[in-house]
């Protein structure tokens, strides 16, 4: 798979779409915004969903929430920093936690809903705190990037026009 390829047909996507810059700019956050989180069975429906509440557009949407897919490789990664982060925030005092090869699993604690539950709420506050600028980054660049877009094609069809009318 080509991801130069992937990513130029998905933003000329996004760019095609008719819709307002802001309700355009607005999927693509909320798109990156749930792209980031651990919930992965439900990125897709909840970028939808809230795309829908908040008037955004559901296309970007569900285009920005795929195209944070292009990172999979890096999620492991992001999923133990997103971790970090929100454990420090959860802890009192704040502390890191304990380094992955220092904990001892064994086949009992991964089916535990205690383990769920204390490492699922550090990483989902973790991916919202690292999410939220990011998502907020995302809506700005996408903005002005379709601003700009449509003035550039506004101006070319007006000169298209003058040529016409003057020929």
């Amino acid at each position: 798979m080509n991801v130069r390829k992937w990513l130029k047909e998905h933003s000329l996507k996004l760019l095609a779409i008719r819709d307002t810059p802001n309700a355009i700019a607005g999927g693509v956050a909320i798109g990156i915004f749930f792209g980031f989180t651990p919930l992965v069975g439900l990125k897709t429906l909840l970028s939808i969903f809230f795309a829908w509440l908040t008037r955004s557009n559901i296309i970007a949407a569900a285009i920005a929430v795929t195209l944070h897919d292009v990172a999979l490789p890096f999620m492991p990664v992001l999923f133990r920093w997103e971790y970090r982060i929100g454990y420090w925030l959860l802890s009192d005092p704040h502390q890191w936690p304990a380094r992955l090869r220092d904990i001892r699993w064994s086949a009992n604690t991964w089916r535990s809903w205690t383990t769920f539950l204390s490492i699922g709420r550090p990483l989902l506050l973790g991916s919202v705190v690292v999410s939220a600028p990011v998502a907020l980054f995302a809506f700005w660049i996408t903005r002005s990037v379709v601003l700009r877009h449509r003035r550039k094609h506004q101006n070319a069809e007006a000169t298209k026009a003058n040529e016409t009318s003057e020929a």
